[in-house]
C-alpha cells in the first residue's frame, strides 16, 4: 500500500535545496536553511523526510556522564523510537567539541531504516559512520563523546538546529548545498510550485547554453515567458 508521503517525495526529490529556499522566500519565510549541516560524503544523494527531533542542551556535570547513556530518556531510547524513513534532526546547538553520535548508533539508525541524520553538531568514530551507510549531514567529526560537552534531554519536541526551529514531522530535505525544513502545514502548498521553479530553471540553464543573455530571461520578460509556456504544452 502506498504511503501518503510517496507522491510528495518524490516530487521533491526532483527539487534542489537551492530551489527550495526560493519558493520558501516567496512564502515569507527565510530562516530554513539548517547552518552548518553539510554531507559527510561528496556526492551523496539528495534525501526527503519527516523530522524526528532530538534535543541536546549544554553539558552539567551530574546529568552529562556515561551512566547516562543507559538512561530510559537517553539518545539510545529515542534512536529505538525512530520510525522508518525518518530524518533524525538532532539539536546538538552547533557544539563542534563533542561527537553526538558514533559508528555503533548510527548503525542501530540504519538498521531501523532512518533515512538520514541532520545535525548542527560533530559525529565520532567517522570512518565506522561511513561503514554504516547511514547518510549524515554534519559540521564535521570529534572524538569526545557527547558527554564532554552536552546533555541529552528528549526527542520528538521543538528545537532549534543550526539556528532553525524545527518541529517533529516537518519535512527535511536535504543535498550537496545542506538541509532545508519545509513546515509541515504548508508542505503540500510549496511543492507543486517547487517541482515548477525547478522545471523553470532547467529551461533558462539551457537558454544561458545557448548563448542568450541574462537581462529579460532572468527575470524573464514577456517574450521570454511567452517562449518558455510554448514548451510547457
Amino acid at each position: 500500500m502506498q504511503h501518503p508521503d510517496d507522491v510528495l517525495f518524490h516530487k521533491l526529490s526532483g527539487v534542489t535545496t537551492a530551489t527550495l529556499t526560493t519558493v520558501l522566500l516567496k512564502k515569507g519565510l527565510r530562516n530554513v536553511w539548517i547552518r552548518g549541516a553539510f554531507p559527510l560524503t561528496p556526492g551523496t544523494p539528495r534525501v526527503v523526510g519527516r523530522a524526528f527531533t532530538v534535543r541536546f542542551i549544554p553539558a552539567r556535570e551530574d546529568l552529562a556522564t556515561p551512566a547516562s547513556w543507559g538512561s530510559p530518556k537517553s539518545s539510545r531510547a529515542a534512536i529505538e523510537a525512530m520510525p522508518p524513513g525518518c530524518i533524525a534532526v538532532v539539536d546538538a546547538m552547533g557544539v563542534r567539541d563533542a561527537g553526538i553520535w558514533g559508528d555503533i548508533l548510527c548503525a542501530r539508525m540504519a538498521q531501523r531504516g532512518v533515512t538520514a541524520l541532520v545535525t548542527d553538531g560533530v559525529v565520532r568514530d567517522l570512518a565506522g559512520v561511513l561503514g554504516t551507510g547511514l547518510k549524515v549531514w554534519a559540521c564535521g567529526t570529534a572524538a569526545p563523546p557527547s558527554v564532554a560537552g552536552l546533555t541529552f534531554v528528549d526527542w520528538q519536541q521543538p528545537v532549534a538546529c543550526g539556528g532553525v526551529a524545527v518541529f517533529p514531522n516537518d519535512v527535511i530535505v536535504a543535498d550537496q548545498d545542506g538541509a532545508v525544513l519545509i513546515p509541515a502545514a504548508i508542505v503540500h502548498d510549496i511543492v507543486d510550485d517547487a517541482v515548477e521553479q525547478e522545471r523553470f530553471e532547467g529551461w533558462i540553464m539551457e537558454e544561458v547554453n545557448a548563448g542568450a543573455v541574462l537581462p529579460g530571461l532572468y527575470p524573464p520578460n514577456e517574450a521570454n515567458k511567452a517562449k518558455y509556456e510554448a514548451t510547457r504544452k
